[in-house]
């Protein structure tokens, strides 16, 4: 018992490092989202055409609202700032991608010859990805730079499921309730300063 309560001590002590899980959940997505949010409002016809052939009421409206909230709250994140305020609309907007674009492409973002998740409910176009995957590779094999095609990486066919956006969800879940973390973030020294 003692050996336990010395581990579980040492195990402890690592709290004085809590800051860096929130520190790095911000600097993992806030490029996600920088970037998305400037693609959008980069390319808004283009977007909101894109929302309304997907059925999406108000397109251009639409690119606005997501393009802001990304890019706003990206920066936010990044800064450490209103990260708890941020979280909020950020995974509004992942609900929305979820539901509306990527829903009925199932689980998985890319196709898995086997289930990683037994959650998948879009089996079938993991067998269908994978065929049109196998036909792609055939063909580039016979008639293209194979080798050269698959430098950085192998073929795939993105089956563009809901994976992203439900881990981006459960990561700003995860800032909403424990907020931009301590030192390195503009939320914990403007509470400093109003505590002061």
């Amino acid at each position: 018992m003692p050996l336990l309560m010395r581990l579980q001590d040492l195990l402890d002590s690592t709290r004085k490092l809590d800051f860096l899980g929130p520190l790095l959940l911000r600097l993992f997505l806030a490029p996600i989202f920088i970037f998305a949010g400037l693609n959008k409002l980069g390319n808004v016809e283009a977007v909101a055409w894109w929302f309304d052939s997907i059925g999406m009421p108000a397109p251009t409206l639409m690119v606005y609202l997501a393009g802001l909230t990304e890019l706003v709250g990206g920066i936010g994140l990044l800064l450490g700032l209103g990260v708890r305020w941020f979280s909020v609309p950020l995974m509004v907007t992942m609900i929305v991608a979820a539901t509306t674009v990527h829903w009925d492409n199932g689980w998985h973002v890319l196709p898995e010859t086997e289930l990683t998740v037994p959650w998948e409910w879009r089996q079938d176009l993991i067998e269908g990805a994978v065929e049109r995957r196998d036909a792609a590779r055939s063909l580039l094999q016979e008639h293209g730079n194979y080798d050269w095609l698959t430098q950085a990486g192998p073929i795939t066919v993105l089956k563009n499921g809901i994976e992203f956006a439900a881990t981006y969800f459960i990561m700003l879940l995860t800032l909403f309730f424990i907020g931009a973390g301590r030192y390195l973030s503009l939320d914990y020294w403007i509470r400093k300063r109003l505590e002061a």
